[in-house]
């Protein structure tokens, strides 16, 4: 018995090896050796990635951005995605695994006197009046499980079955494969999330800041303008100056005083958008930020290594590439639907007409069975699945492609954005320095009679739009930092959540 047994279990044991679809290899990228765009030149300093901001040296950006990272709602719904995912790993491999369920039960039935077998119940019963009789053999009925028509038989069940669909061809340890690529995935874009959050609040916030001080300069100008405009009231009154240069003078007041309520708008904006980065309604923080504070300073130059460390460290790049590995598993799930399924079922309860002998060796009862399933006309459905699940693989792998070119074209514009703006922005400081010299000579000359007010007006102009123009490169340059720190990954580390090593059957771990 035993070795018809193994015989007709061996080719079992051999197709549950089989493992149908194809195995996934990592793709490999097509990379530069190195960025086109300009560096920095001279001694550049080492930046921890995974808390750039720092590098900022402005303790309000981090504890902002230490705060988002710990409430945002956007990071706690990708943790809720990554917990969900992991759960889906947990039901992808029960899958595999015999399901048990055990069950008990009490029945009663009471037979109609009117049945259509009462004469033979009677002739086989021994008595011919079973409504006389109801009480003896109703006892009887509960003890034999024969009841005769009028009377009622009660029964009890207690046991357990199990089913189990034998994964031969090796769809349900795909259907494991991808489950585990999607929750590593999931995985990634948490941490991506987090990438993405901490520029949003840094870039916000630098907004923020730089708006306040643009506002402060409108407001200085405005302050000025004012002080002039009443020395030359003074003056046209009593007939040294013209009228004409008084109303332009209060012209230009006007225009200065109508910058500041725009630039301190774009401020309360962006609190509001602090505030609901971090998790607050929008005004919960507009008193903390309302006082204006410097522009925080712009972080030394940051050397963005080697193409090939950035698709290592990029986690939107890792995400799209166990999407990958999820639809190249999910080919093997479609063509294992190609091949005959067979499943195993089995079942052993307890069943008596009285509880007193219901777990009892005479009242158990066994049963078996195995059933095949063989696909034989579906009218190309399964077929169809197949293809479609190889068009997915084929976006996925498409998408992944993307992501890596889109990680490349990053990094490059925030170089050459910062390599513009660095230049641009020491032009800018050297005009400002020109136009603060250029006023003083005119107002000089002013006030010992050489000039008229006109080049005074013209001066105090330039200036403004000087350090109105400075005032926003200096934002723009921190935000092209800010860029670059983003475009390069940086805003996760390994204690922030760490994923189950990405390997899967005949495949090899993603680069």
């Amino acid at each position: 018995m035993s070795t018809r047994f193994l015989a007709a279990a061996a080719p079992l044991a051999l197709l549950a090896g089989c493992t149908v679809g194809p195995d996934y290899h990592a793709p490999k990228p097509e990379l530069p050796p190195a960025f086109a765009e300009p560096q920095a030149a001279g001694v550049q300093a080492d930046v921890d990635l995974a808390h750039w901001w720092r590098s900022f040296d402005d303790p309000e950006l981090d504890r902002l951005i230490e705060a988002g990272l710990a409430h945002a709602p956007d990071l706690q719904t990708a943790a809720s995605r990554v917990r969900a995912a992991r759960l889906g790993v947990v039901q992808a491999r029960a899958a595999g695994l015999p399901q048990i369920n055990a069950d008990a039960g009490a029945n009663t039935i009471r037979f109609s006197k009117n049945a259509g077998f009462s004469q033979l119940a009677k002739a086989f019963g021994g008595g011919g009046n079973g409504g006389n009789n109801g009480g003896g053999d109703n006892g009887g009925g509960a003890g034999q499980g024969v009841a005769l028509p009028g009377d009622s038989i009660a029964t009890y069940s207690a046991g357990f079955d199990a089913s189990w669909e034998l994964d031969l061809f090796g769809g349900v340890r795909r259907q494991v494969q991808s489950a585990r690529a999607a929750a590593e995935a999931a995985e990634w874009d948490a941490r991506d999330a987090r990438v993405r959050l901490a520029a949003e609040i840094a870039d916000d916030y630098l907004v923020l800041r730089g708006a306040q001080r643009q506002a402060a300069i409108a407001g200085e100008e405005a302050d000025r303008q004012a002080r002039s405009l009443s020395i030359l009231a003074h003056t046209a009154e009593v007939g040294l100056v013209p009228q004409g240069n008084a109303i332009r003078q209060r012209t230009q007041l006007a225009a200065a005083r109508a910058r500041v309520a725009p630039l301190e708008a774009e401020a309360r904006v962006r609190m509001h958008a602090l505030a609901v980065l971090v998790g607050e309604p929008p005004e919960a923080l507009i008193g903390e930020l309302s006082v204006a504070r410097p522009l925080p300073s712009a972080p030394p130059a940051v050397p963005p290594g080697l193409p090939i460390d950035l698709i290592r460290r990029r986690p939107d790049v890792r995400a799209a590439e166990r999407r990958l590995a999820a639809a190249t598993a999910d080919i093997g799930v479609a063509v294992a639907d190609l091949y005959p399924k067979i499943t195993l079922t089995g079942m052993a309860e307890f069943i008596s007409t009285a509880l007193g002998n219901l777990f009892t060796g005479n009242s158990l009862q066994l049963s078996a069975a195995g059933n095949a399933m063989f696909p034989v006309l579906d009218f190309g459905r399964r077929h169809a699945a197949v293809g479609i699940r190889r068009e997915q693989r084929e976006q996925a792998y498409l998408a992944w492609r993307q992501a890596v070119l889109g990680a490349l074209r990053d990094v490059e514009d925030a170089l050459a954005w910062i390599d513009s703006e660095r230049r641009g922005n020491a032009e800018l400081r050297s005009g400002v320095a020109d136009a603060h010299r250029s006023l003083a000579t005119v107002e000089a000359q002013y006030k010992v009679g050489l000039a008229d007010y006109t080049p005074v007006l013209d001066s105090q102009q330039q200036l403004l739009t000087a350090e109105d123009n400075l005032a926003q490169s200096d934002v723009r340059l921190r935000q092209d930092i800010a860029s670059l720190y983003k475009a390069l990954g940086g805003g996760w580390s390994t204690e922030d959540a760490s994923p189950a090593p990405a390997t899967l059957s005949g495949g090899a771990p993603p680069v």
